[in-house]
């Protein structure tokens, strides 16, 4: 038993020390909710032993000692592994986070349990052949978690509007007003006389309505105040149908955009590009994967679709329309939001769209 409730059991009942292994470690681990299991071997796959711990930084701490000088030690991306990689990096050892749909064929062995995926993770990194995903530095998760936050008040505070919308319907109350929760559609529920438990119903739904608004105009300006010296978001702004809102979810969503070298990666990590399925002579290309952020698909499509007519972007998706029919629409917006989602990867890279510039210049 190790001190931070760690619970250390060693294969062969052998101790580290016996090992006689002085390089550097691999380690795997298997992260859960509540507890997590950690396997150490060597650069060649020589199990070096196993540990069960209670899920903590001081007995993650305790445990990653055993492995020596700057380890690197491989978890997967999942359910709350913020702590554990940070825990990990500021012990000193190499963190490198495993895709979950890399490592998705662990699901299909015949014996599956915690230490075998820990084995298997450390397996694949020794290797080089283990699926990465990025580790996101601090300042993005920050900026990530207040811009998805304020996607969840929106959609809560959207849900609401809905519901007093279904109230009205049951009552068979007709809605004049586009805006049934602006000056004038308020004034105008404040006037109708609605029978018990609607009533109530309407009420406490309005309440809320103010609050989740009151709250996402409070997250609007903390995310405006932490990007305000980024010059890749005032750019971005500049391109047609992308405002403050849209701009804030897309650096979120992409962060780093040094770590791809050109928009092709971008948008295929975006998940914008066709699925590819090859085998002998049989070539089959789909739906785009749709393996990237969901929110950032939803971010482009948004600004897609405010594209004022003579944009670039606009142009694309009318000429797919165009030549294929309606029936392509959808087509068309996802072609329309990979040409956006290149304009914005220069803009987030150089700091503003060349593109843009081209008909002043012709002009002059």
């Amino acid at each position: 038993m190790l001190g931070g409730g760690v619970t250390s059991h060693h294969e062969q009942g052998r101790p580290l020390m016996s090992t006689g292994y002085d390089g550097r470690q691999i380690v795997g681990m298997d992260l859960h909710r509540r507890r997590s299991v950690l396997v150490r071997m060597t650069s060649e796959g020589r199990r070096l032993g196993k540990a069960r711990i209670t899920n903590s930084p001081a007995a993650l701490r305790a445990e990653i000692a055993r492995a020596g000088r700057r380890p690197k030690v491989v978890l997967e991306a999942t359910y709350g592994w913020y702590w554990a990689a940070d825990t990990l990096a500021l012990a000193g050892a190499e963190v490198h986070l495993a895709h979950p749909l890399g490592v998705k064929a662990f699901c299909y062995r015949r014996v599956k349990n915690d230490e075998r995926d820990a084995a298997d993770l450390a397996d694949l990194l020794r290797m080089g052949r283990l699926p990465e995903a990025w580790i996101a530095p601090q300042d993005v998760r920050d900026l990530r978690e207040l811009t998805r936050y304020r996607c969840k008040l929106v959609a809560m505070r959207t849900s609401a509007k809905d519901q007093v919308h279904a109230v009205l319907a049951k009552l068979g109350i007709p809605v004049r007003h586009s805006d049934l929760f602006g000056p004038g559609g308020g004034a105008w529920l404040d006037g109708l006389a609605l029978p018990q438990p609607y009533c109530g119903k309407v009420a406490s739904l309005r309440q809320l309505i103010e609050v989740h608004t009151g709250e996402i105009g409070l997250l609007e300006e903390v995310i405006a105040e932490l990007l305000a010296g980024h010059a890749g978001y005032r750019a971005i702004q500049a391109l047609p149908g992308i405002g403050p809102v849209l701009a804030a979810v897309i650096v979120a969503e992409i962060g780093d955009i040094t770590r791809f070298d050109r928009p092709e990666r971008l948008c295929c990590w975006a998940g914008l590009t066709p699925r590819h399925r090859e085998s002998d002579l049989k070539v089959a290309r789909g739906h785009i994967t749709k393996q990237g952020s969901t929110l950032l698909r939803w971010a482009l499509i948004e600004a897609v679709q405010k594209q004022p007519v003579g944009s670039p972007v606009r142009a694309t998706r009318d000429r797919i329309i165009a030549r294929r029919g309606t029936q392509a629409r959808n087509i068309a917006k996802v072609a329309a939001a990979r040409r956006l989602l290149t304009l914005v990867f220069y803009g987030l890279r150089d700091g503003h769209v060349r593109a843009l510039q081209h008909p002043a210049r012709d002009a002059a």
